[in-house]
């Protein structure tokens, strides 16, 4: 069945269906990504968003219940070049066009990824809508009157309703194991993996908890999670992880190292198109090393906003932009990358390790 993307420009990029047959409308990004589809399909940093992978051939492992990154599939709609029609893998319980079709996604394939990816490189991300079933004209009309994406809080449509202790395989009964406090802002759940590897024990909480909510758990320690949208939404967050600053130590991923720069007054901007994918360098201005990352977001801190206590001590090498804060007295550190490497390349891991490790030595200082 034919299926049209359009953009807020009037662009207009024809394919065929490949998903659920319907409409959906989001922000149109690109992911650089050449494996690891279904787990940013499932990352709720794609929260209303359509995602196009620039890779040319998507699919050819199928999907399994094993790398889904959170509970549902979290993007609006998806854009490719093609899917594969005959997957292989040992691990493969379905496959990616049944995966969508199952799930109820929009999708398109046959577009030129390559000429959408330069679009948006050069214009910047913009809303666009694929549908089945409407004509561009019709198309227009509903971008109109869409919300933009800036002006959504999609961290409450994703975040976790209640707390809940991790099990199913994730937890430990060690109860003299470091205890760590994760703020759902869209929990990847490889993120609760590498704390457990740690010897963690791991408490889930909403995002709409406050500060006193999170020290009645007594944690050792509390990371606040990546996420979607912009971080200037979250300003009930925001006050949340002033109210921790040197009463615990803190770990902000991705979201919650944006949150960190504007809990310490400082200021975050929209980037032009954003950093999807797992190649992005990030050089440490402490050790000098460059690790290869996964990253996922559309905004990023402001260093000059900053103050004179906060440390950058990570760059991008394609931008310079903050990949990295760490506090000058308080053990408070924060990256804007996804060290859990779902999907991606595994550099960084040792991050949980060293915040663990840190956890050690601040016991009986707080």
């Amino acid at each position: 069945m034919r299926a049209v993307l359009v953009l807020e420009d009037g662009t207009v990029f024809e394919g065929k269906s490949v998903g659920s047959r319907e409409t959906t409308i989001g922000e149109v990004v690109f992911s650089t990504g050449m494996t690891g589809y279904q787990e940013m399909l499932t990352d709720p940093s794609f929260a209303g968003q359509i995602l196009t992978l620039t890779y040319p051939l998507i699919g050819n492992y199928g999907t399994n219940s094993e790398d889904a990154e959170s509970d549902r599939v979290q993007v609006e709609g998806l854009v490719v070049r093609e899917i594969c029609n005959f997957p292989s893998s040992w691990r493969m319980s379905m496959s990616l066009r049944d995966y969508l079709a199952q799930n109820n996604i929009v999708a398109i394939e046959g577009v030129d990824t390559r000429a959408l990816t330069r679009h948006i490189r050069l214009k910047g991300v913009m809303m666009g809508a694929i549908s089945t079933e409407l004509t561009t004209k019709e198309l227009l009309s509903e971008l109109e009157k869409a919300p933009n994406y800036d002006d959504v809080n999609f961290v409450e449509r994703v975040s976790t309703k209640c707390a809940y202790e991790c099990s199913g395989g994730f937890s430990r009964p060690d109860t003299t194991a470091p205890h760590v406090a994760v703020v759902d802002l869209g929990l990847k759940r490889n993120i609760v993996r590498c704390l457990v590897r740690e010897s963690c024990r791991v408490t889930v909480l909403p995002c709409s908890v406050s500060a006193s909510d999170v020290l009645a758990y007594k944690p050792d320690g509390v990371v606040f999670s990546p996420g979607p949208g912009d971080p200037k939404q979250l300003t009930r967050s925001v006050k949340t992880l002033r109210g921790l600053i040197g009463r615990v130590p803190i770990m902000g991923i991705c979201l919650g190292h944006q949150m960190l720069g504007l809990a310490f007054g400082g200021d975050t901007f929209k980037l032009k198109f954003g950093h999807r994918g797992a190649n992005h360098p990030v050089k440490n201005l402490i050790t000098g090393k460059v690790s290869i990352t996964a990253q996922n977001h559309g905004y990023a801190v402001d260093p000059e906003r900053l103050p004179n206590y906060i440390q950058v001590d990570r760059i991008n090498l394609h931008d310079c932009t903050v990949e990295g804060l760490r506090h000058r007295e308080l053990p408070i550190v924060s990256i804007q990358y996804h060290p859990e490497a779902s999907a991606g390349p595994l550099d960084e891991q040792n991050l949980f390790g060293e915040f663990v490790s840190m956890l050690s030595h601040c016991q009986g200082k707080f």
